[in-house]
């Protein structure tokens, strides 16, 4: 076995490392060359996009039927600005709870569970409406239940892609997601906002449990196969502890979620004042600075986030994640001064369109930056934490700006916003340094579990006892504390490293398990990742013998 940090070449005299860089070099250039549309290829992802299209369309026809129906149940103005609360509160009360659902269960059939959930609400509100016995505080209470619907989908969602594109694809295919939530920000207002004018609410609420209920079918006749895990199910708090373990424990998690709110605290200036900005603009009709100045703006912004999903490509492959994150922000910036300073809306739209680009190439790459970084068995819950940074970065920089508006205007706040939206940015990327290493998190079975039965309950105690010669104890001690984040990111409860008063080359790695079968857990989320650091570990022990492991229960 080499030194540790050695590098192996092969007969054509490049190394790993080299080898590494000219795949990901041909994958970007395959990416680029085959553009934004690639992963629809597939009939699967192109299935599933059509249904999240369909999905984020009825999404905005509800709210778009919700709002307006709220104005004929109450004059309140705090009524009304709850309907959006109740939409998108549960997406950030239940993010995790749902993301460890989507891990633990099979996720197709969750997938559709969600579907009939949000057509069963969706009925519920045209009989309460029909029936004439709708009233303001239902109407909240069914928009809460609408908004559980769409906190248990995305995080299943999200986990499934991976699965269905190839790596290389994988930007492509999450801008296209992007692509679809944009779309359907047009489509779904012009839809409901047509059939509220011809037919009433109601309807839309019908048009909603339809298209969900055909979605519920088109999953149903899906054949994925679901494989089982032999240990059975997580327990839900179990679950959820170790979700938010792995992202606490993986430094490039960290980075993402860093970055993420960062620029969504910013970015969300323009669109939480945008009504704002649309009153006093000079509109394309006369008198302008209505209803219409504000929906062009949003359809602007919509329009402008497809257009750049198309040029995403080209731009991952000419910079780098951190280039595309720094410029993204600085755009966007560029974009929310303009809409600032703009006297009239064809200056304005132009703005929004370009705000739209930025928007979607930042919060690509961050999303995919995200994926990356989670090993499958974790997926659904790390995305899960991922949304729900982006609901508080959203929800944070609404509350900022609207309250720096209040001192400053409507164009101060949008000024200040876009200035300290770029210092933030660079002073992120300074102080939470994104490592820029891909671990390989594909899984591997090269740690065999114990083929024992053990019945005794109680927390698990695993030794692992390592000989290290003494000029090379600082380097392993360094090495332990990656060790140490490994561990905890496959669930261990506690870690610790000792190391012996009397034998000063003898070092003893301590893991804590919850439980026999969250130890043995431990095994099946084992990566090529920890392998690799295995190999490393041992490269540092100097006894005849491999390290000695050692089981223990914690007995009271």
């Amino acid at each position: 076995m080499g030194a540790p940090g050695t590098l192996i070449e092969d007969p054509s005299g490049m190394t790993a490392a080299d080898k590494a860089a000219a795949e990901a070099e041909g994958q970007k250039a395959a990416q680029a060359q085959q553009g934004v549309w690639a992963p629809l290829s597939g009939p699967t992802f192109r299935m599933l996009w059509l249904i999240w299209m369909a999905a984020n369309t009825c999404m905005w026809m509800n709210d778009v039927a919700a709002a307006w129906l709220m104005t004929s149940l109450t004059t309140s103005p705090v009524l009304v600005a709850l309907v959006q609360s109740a939409s998108t509160l549960p997406v950030f009360l239940l993010g995790l709870p749902s993301g460890a659902l989507a891990d633990i269960l099979d996720r197709r059939r969750y997938f559709i569970v969600t579907q009939f959930w949000v057509a069963a609400v969706a009925l519920v509100l045209c009989l309460f409406v029909l029936s004439g016995q709708m009233t303001a505080h239902w109407l909240l209470v069914l928009t809460f239940a609408n908004g559980i619907g769409l906190a248990m989908r995305w995080p299943v969602f999200s986990a499934l892609i991976p699965e269905l594109v190839p790596k290389h694809h994988l930007p492509s295919a999450m801008a296209l997601n992007a692509v679809a939530m944009n779309a359907s920000r047009i489509i779904g207002p012009l839809v409901a906002g047509a059939i509220i004018a011809s037919l009433g609410s109601a309807w839309v609420f019908v048009l909603n449990a339809v298209l969900s209920i055909l979605s519920g079918i088109v999953l149903i006749r899906w054949k994925r196969r679901h494989v089982a895990n032999p240990l059975g199910r997580e327990r839900l708090p179990s679950a959820m502890r170790v979700g938010l373990q792995f992202v606490r424990e993986s430094p490039r998690m960290h980075a993402v979620l860093a970055r993420t709110v960062c620029f969504f605290l910013q970015c969300t200036a323009v669109m939480a004042l945008l009504p704002l900005v649309a009153q006093r603009l000079h509109g394309p009709t006369e008198g302008g600075g209505g209803a219409e100045t504000f929906t062009l703006l949003l359809a602007s912004m919509g329009a402008g986030a497809i257009v750049g999903a198309m040029f995403l490509p080209r731009l991952r492959q000419a910079m780098s994640k951190e280039s595309l994150i720094r410029s993204g922000s600085a755009v966007h910036a560029l974009a929310t001064l303009a809409v600032a300073l703009s006297p009239n809306v064809y200056m304005a739209v132009p703005a929004m369109m370009l705000a739209g680009m930025a928007l979607i190439s930042t919060a690509n790459v961050l999303g995919v930056s995200a994926q990356m970084a989670l090993p499958n068995w974790v997926r659904a819950r790390g995305m899960s934490i991922y949304q729900m940074s982006i609901m508080g970065g959203t929800a944070t920089g609404a509350a900022l700006w609207g309250q720096v508006a209040s001192m400053v205007g409507v164009r101060g706040s949008l000024m200040v916003a876009a200035a300290s939206g770029v210092v933030c940015m660079l002073l992120v990327q300074r102080l939470v340094r994104d490592r820029q290493i891909e671990e390989d998190l594909s899984p591997s079975k090269a740690f065999q579990r114990p083929e024992v039965n053990i019945p005794e309950a109680g927390r698990v105690v695993v030794t692992i006892e390592y000989q290290i010669d003494p000029t090379q104890a600082e380097a392993f001690r360094a090495l332990m504390q990656e060790s140490r984040r490994s561990r905890m990111r496959q669930g261990a409860l506690g870690w610790s490293l000792l190391h012996s008063m009397s034998h000063p080359e003898r070092y003893v790695e301590q893991i804590i398990d919850e439980s026999w079968t969250e130890h043995l857990r431990r095994f099946d989320r084992v990566t090529a990742a920890d392998v690799a650091l295995r190999d490393r570990k041992l490269a540092y022990h100097k006894g005849k013998e491999p390290p000695r492991v050692t089981r223990y229960f914690d007995t009271p």
